[in-house]
């Protein structure tokens, strides 16, 4: 299972260790986040018990508002169970009482200067982004009219030439040969470099280039949703290729899956114009318009109309 440490929590967003407790045995398993507010009150069932807890100005208003023994017994009962760690927003003052059972239970306790959303929203931004399922595939990742394009295929089947005309007709290269892919949501995709070959290129009979060092910085980006996946393969006279565009194929990375267009490759074909014309159709479908269909319904009109 993915974890994340909490003291990599504390230096990410600059946390105030108040009592650090037993913060180098413990790890974050979910971005889920808890406020307290139902345990404080004396409900435990469905108590989420493994996420961060984070104590807002609600929080710490209802504990002052509440009578010693009541508070005491809560806040026991709260401690008792297996938390990560209780961080208090804005900056807040500690009360005594609540730092005293903390410490009997060895939770850690931290203080944020974030207003309690601004922190919620911060972590669950970063702990998503290090759960996120991961994979690497090898491939070719640009950013083609503002479409991820996914470029696949056999080594040598001409994927880096290709993105590197794309970068010369002024698209954006995010990763070659390897791509570390995340899902971020459900149906959510992000692909970057790995960092040691970021901005690298390998030509074949050039070497190895730096693209940013070359084009300039506005032709490279770290990272781009997946939308679209681009096979290549040679061209096989004896295999038949969708020529309408009526038929959808699928391509599926970490349970995600992307629309796939199979483009043959032989000589002289030009692949880059190929790649923007099939990242231009698919804005236009995510639009609601498709030429296929386009032509298809006009057939169909025309053959109705004679049929009459």
């Amino acid at each position: 299972m993915s974890c994340v440490p909490v003291d990599n929590v504390i230096k990410e967003l600059e946390l105030d260790i108040v009592y650090d407790g037993d913060c180098a045995e413990i790890d974050i398993t979910t971005s889920d986040i808890n406020r307290p507010g139902l345990q404080f009150s004396g409900f435990f069932d469905y108590f989420a018990q493994d996420r961060i807890q984070i104590i807002g100005k609600v929080e710490m208003t209802y504990l002052e508002c509440m009578e010693q023994d009541l508070r005491d017994d809560r806040l026991d009962m709260f401690f008792k169970h297996n938390i990560p760690c209780v961080i208090i927003s804005r900056h807040m003052e500690i009360p005594d009482y609540l730092l005293r059972v903390a410490k009997k239970y060895k939770r850690p306790v931290l203080r944020s200067k974030m207003v309690t959303t601004s922190l919620i929203h911060k972590l669950i931004i970063y702990i998503d982004s290090l759960l996120a399922p991961t994979t690497t595939r090898h491939g070719v990742l640009v950013d083609v009219y503002g479409v991820g394009v996914f470029l696949m295929g056999e080594s040598g089947i001409g994927k880096s030439e290709t993105a590197l005309e794309l970068v010369k007709r002024g698209h954006r290269l995010v990763a070659d040969d390897a791509v570390d892919i995340k899902r971020v949501a459900e149906n959510r995709l992000v692909g970057e470099s790995p960092p040691l070959i970021r901005y690298f290129m390998e030509i074949r009979g050039v070497g190895i280039i730096d693209v940013k060092a070359m084009y300039g910085i506005g032709a490279v980006i770290n990272n781009k949703p997946l939308d679209i996946v681009i096979f290549m393969e040679i061209w096989d006279n004896k295999k038949e290729y969708d020529r309408l565009g009526l038929s959808h194929e699928y391509s599926e990375i970490l349970g995600v899956k992307l629309p796939k267009i199979v483009i043959p490759v032989k000589p002289g074909r030009n692949l880059a114009i190929i790649v923007e014309v099939a990242a231009r159709s698919w804005r236009l479908k995510n639009m609601g318009y498709s030429a296929a269909v386009e032509l298809n319904d006009r057939l169909n009109t025309l053959i109705n109309s004679g049929a009459d």
